[in-house]
C-alpha cells in the first residue's frame, strides 16, 4: 500500500547553518585582509574613473539577486568540504602568476575566484549552485576592460573618418585629432565608448539573469551588450562631429557632449530592454524539486567542519602572497634621475630642459634591479602618468626600438609620456615582457627594466593647447630614437 507523507512547507532555513555562515564570514574578512592592495586598488578604481563608477552597485545587485532567490536555500542545508577547499592552492598559483606579470586585473579576478571557492567550501556545490547568478555577478567589481581602450578609440575613429567622408566633409586626421574646417576634435578615452560598453555589459548581465532563464537568450542579450554599444558609441561620435560643422563650431558641439552621450547611451539601452521583452522568461519559478523523507535523514555533518573548511581555504589561499613577499624580499628601489632629451627641429636644448616654443620638455629615468618583479614597473608606469581621468587624451607613438604611450594629466596643463625597456629592447606593457621579467628575476638574469617619462607643459602655465601639444610631444618622442631611448636601452642590458 502507497503511503503519501504530508510535507510541511518551509518556512526557514533548516538547523546547522550558523556556525557555516559564520566561518564563511571570517573566512571573507581574512581574504579582504590578505588581498586588501587588490581591494584596494579596485575601490580607488570606482572612485576615480567615470567609467567603473557603476561598480558600488554590484554588491548591492549580488545581495539582491541572492535575496531573491532565498527560497532555495529553505530546502538546504551546509555541507563543508575539505576536498572542495582545494581549488584555492590553484587559486593562490594563479594569483602569483598574475602578480609576476603586474596584472593587478589578473589578481583581482582571482581574488573573485577564490571567493567562490570558500562558499563552494564552506557552504557544499549544492548551495553554491542555487546562489551561482549572485556570485557570477561578483565578476563586475572588477574594473577590467582598461586594455580594450587603444583598440575602441580606433573603432571610434575610423567609424568617424568614414561618416566624414561620405558626407563629403573636408578633414584632416594627425593619429586620434581630427581636424575639419568647424574645429578640432579629439578621441579621447571617453570618446572611446569603454564606460558606455562596461556599463552596458553589466545592466545586459543583470537583464538576462532576471528576466531570461534559457542559456540561448541568456548568451544573445549579453552579444548585444557588447556590440551594440560599441555601434553606437561611433554613431553618437559622428553626430558631435556633424553637429559642430553644422554649427561651423567645434566647441559648441563638444560642450557637455558626455551628458549628452550618457543621455544617447540609455536611449540605447532603452530600445534594448523594449526589444527583448516579448522574449522574456520571468515567469514563475518552478518549484525546487526535493525528495519529502530528506528531512527526516539528515547528512550528518560535524558543526566545527565548516571552520575547519574555511580555514584551510584561506590558509592555501594565503601561500601565493607569501610566495611573492619571498621573492620580493631584498629587491632595491629603482634608482630616478633627471634625463637630458635630443632636441629636435623646432626646440632648443637648455641644459636638462627642451624648450619646443612656449613648451618645455623635461625626462627622467627610472633604473630598476635586475630581480625587480614587472608589477613594480607597472605600478612606477601609473605613479608617473599622474592623475588621469577618462577624458583625458591618450595615444600611443610607436618607432624602431620605441614604444611610447602619451597620456593628458588631468588638472594639469600637461602630457606625459612614458616607456620601458629590458635586455636592449622596447618593453611593451604587454604579455611578452612581463613574462621575460618574470622568468628573469627566478633564473637570475641580469637585464633590469628601465622606464623613461617624459613631459611636455607650458612655460607660462597656460592653458594646453592640446593639438600643438601633442605634435610637439610627438616630435620630441621620434628624436629619442638615437638619443634617450638608445642609452635607455643599453642600460637596461645591466651593462
Amino acid at each position: 500500500m502507497n503511503v503519501i507523507l504530508p510535507v510541511r512547507p518551509a518556512t526557514g532555513l533548516h538547523g546547522g547553518w550558523a556556525l557555516p555562515v559564520a566561518a564563511l564570514g571570517l573566512g571573507l574578512l581574512a581574504l579582504g585582509l590578505l588581498f586588501q592592495a587588490e581591494v584596494a586598488a579596485a575601490v580607488a578604481t570606482w572612485d576615480r574613473s567615470a567609467t567603473y563608477n557603476h561598480c558600488w552597485l554590484v554588491l548591492p545587485i549580488a545581495i539582491w539577486l541572492a535575496w531573491v532567490r532565498r527560497d532555495r536555500l529553505k530546502v538546504l542545508r551546509p555541507e563543508p568540504s575539505l576536498l572542495l577547499a582545494l581549488p584555492a592552492l590553484g587559486g593562490a598559483l594563479a594569483w602569483l602568476v598574475a602578480e609576476r606579470l603586474g596584472i593587478m586585473e589578473g589578481r583581482q579576478l582571482v581574488l573573485i575566484g577564490l571567493v567562490w571557492v570558500l562558499v563552494l567550501a564552506t557552504l557544499g556545490w549544492r548551495i553554491t549552485l542555487a546562489m551561482a547568478a549572485p556570485l557570477a555577478y561578483l565578476i563586475f567589481l572588477v574594473p577590467f576592460g582598461e586594455f580594450a581602450t587603444p583598440f575602441l578609440q580606433d573603432v571610434t575613429l575610423q567609424m568617424i573618418l568614414a561618416g566624414l567622408r561620405f558626407f563629403e566633409i573636408p578633414h584632416y586626421a594627425d593619429g586620434l585629432v581630427i581636424e575639419i574646417p568647424a574645429g578640432t576634435f579629439l578621441v579621447a578615452e571617453a570618446c572611446a565608448g569603454l564606460r558606455f560598453l562596461i556599463a552596458a555589459i553589466a545592466f545586459g548581465a543583470l537583464y538576462a539573469l532576471v528576466m531570461f532563464r534559457s542559456p540561448g537568450r541568456r548568451l544573445m542579450v549579453m552579444l548585444l551588450a557588447i556590440g551594440v554599444p560599441v555601434l553606437a558609441n561611433g554613431i553618437r561620435a559622428l553626430g558631435i562631429v556633424l553637429f559642430g560643422h553644422y554649427l561651423g563650431s567645434a566647441e559648441a558641439a563638444a560642450a557637455d557632449h558626455l551628458i549628452y552621450g550618457w543621455v544617447f547611451f540609455s536611449v540605447v539601452l532603452l530600445l534594448l530592454v523594449l526589444a527583448g521583452l516579448p522574449f522574456r522568461q520571468d515567469g514563475a519559478v518552478p518549484p525546487v524539486v526535493q525528495d519529502p523523507l530528506a528531512p527526516l535523514r539528515p547528512r550528518r555533518v560535524a558543526p566545527a567542519r565548516g571552520v575547519a573548511v574555511a580555514a584551510l581555504a584561506v590558509g592555501l589561499a594565503a601561500t601565493g602572497p607569501l610566495a611573492a613577499a619571498r621573492l620580493d624580499a631584498g629587491v632595491a628601489s629603482p634608482e630616478v634621475q633627471d634625463a637630458a632629451l635630443a632636441a629636435p627641429e623646432g626646440c632648443v636644448a637648455d641644459g636638462l630642459t627642451l624648450r619646443c616654443g612656449g613648451l618645455v620638455a623635461t625626462a627622467r629615468m627610472m633604473h630598476f634591479a635586475n630581480d625587480t618583479n614587472w608589477a613594480a614597473v607597472a605600478a612606477a608606469r601609473r605613479a608617473a602618468a599622474g592623475a588621469v581621468n577618462d577624458d583625458a587624451l591618450t595615444f600611443g607613438v610607436q618607432a624602431p626600438g620605441m614604444a611610447w604611450q602619451v597620456r593628458q594629466v588631468a588638472g594639469r596643463s600637461a602630457l606625459v609620456a612614458v616607456a620601458a625597456w629590458r635586455d636592449g629592447a622596447a618593453a611593451g606593457d604587454g604579455l611578452r615582457s612581463r613574462a621575460a621579467q618574470a622568468l628573469s628575476t627566478l633564473r637570475g638574469g641580469t637585464a633590469r627594466p628601465v622606464l623613461v617619462v617624459v613631459e611636455l607643459a607650458p612655460e607660462d602655465a597656460s592653458a594646453l593647447d592640446v593639438a600643438e601639444a601633442s605634435r610637439v610631444m610627438r616630435a620630441v618622442l621620434a628624436a629619442q630614437r638615437q638619443g634617450l631611448a638608445a642609452v635607455a636601452a643599453v642600460r637596461s642590458t645591466g651593462s
